[in-house]
């Protein structure tokens, strides 16, 4: 695994763990935060596999313009695609003032993101 993909993998971790750990909170859960997180998961690990395969990608937050880079690649990951069009919304949708997750959202954020996950490291041969 080169340098930079296991990077990108790292930070992608990162934001699964934060996600994982918050929906668990018991006191003051940051639902808000947990949907942002799952987002910015599945964002990272994309952006990894475009990096990998040297396919240039602008900064942007929107996963299914990063799914359609990928698909060159993992074709199949087209199944994946209205799990990451939902999941694309929370990287601005509830960062700022006038809405919020609620608990169901961030329950059904995180299962979107362990489902796409399991997939994206599946196809580039990674375990858990």
């Amino acid at each position: 695994m080169n340098v930079v993909l296991q990077e990108w993998l790292q930070k992608a971790d990162e934001d699964y763990c934060v996600a994982t750990r918050e929906i668990r909170a018991r006191k003051n859960p940051a639902y808000n935060a947990v949907c942002f997180h799952a987002q910015q998961c599945l964002e990272k690990y994309l952006k990894a596999v475009l990096a990998q395969e040297g396919k240039p990608f602008m900064k942007i937050h929107d996963l299914d313009v990063l799914l359609n880079s990928c698909l060159v690649f993992f074709p199949l990951w087209d199944a994946m695609r209205a799990d990451l069009k939902r999941l694309s919304q929370y990287a601005v949708q509830f960062r700022y003032p006038g809405e919020s997750a609620d608990r169901d959202e961030a329950v059904l954020a995180v299962k979107i993101m362990k489902r796409c996950r399991a997939e994206i490291r599946s196809s580039l041969g990674l375990r858990d």
